[in-house]
């Protein structure tokens, strides 16, 4: 059995909700990530900040970087999976709610992100594409 910490990339770090979107984008650049959970107070998934949330969200509609959190950019019920979950089922949650970046907790503590890229080197080609045609078939109408 396959696990989502045998899949994941290491080294994902929260953003905190109250940090600005121009930290946010600083730290996707310094990590080479397009993507950032974002924690509350606790340390506890609170969403998921994209380079593109940043872009359409805030400056392609004239708001400041500087001035708008990554906590007011979260939007929705987090997602994440537990670091000893079965890489099906990993598959269902992206499938089921058609993201594409889910955060891997152990024991109440982020340990690292699979993304698209993980799931190509891990998974075999038909399971890709089973994915691939869920996830991207819908959001492709929107």
């Amino acid at each position: 059995m396959t696990t989502a910490g045998e899949i994941m990339h290491r080294g994902a770090q929260w953003i905190p909700a109250h940090e600005t979107l121009d930290r946010a984008a600083q730290l996707m650049r310094e990590l080479n990530v397009g993507a950032l959970p974002i924690s509350d107070e606790n340390e506890r998934l609170c969403g998921i900040l994209t380079d593109r949330d940043i872009v359409v969200g805030c400056v392609a509609v004239g708001h400041d970087p500087a001035r708008i959190t990554a906590g007011e950019m979260a939007k929705g019920t987090p997602r994440w999976i537990d670091a000893d979950a079965d890489v099906g089922e990993v598959l269902h949650e992206m499938q089921e709610h058609q993201i594409r970046r889910l955060p891997v907790i152990r024991d109440k503590r982020l340990v690292g992100m699979i993304s698209e890229a993980d799931l190509a080197r891990h998974l075999a080609k038909d399971q890709i594409a089973s994915w691939a045609e869920s996830v991207y078939a819908t959001t492709a109408m929107h």
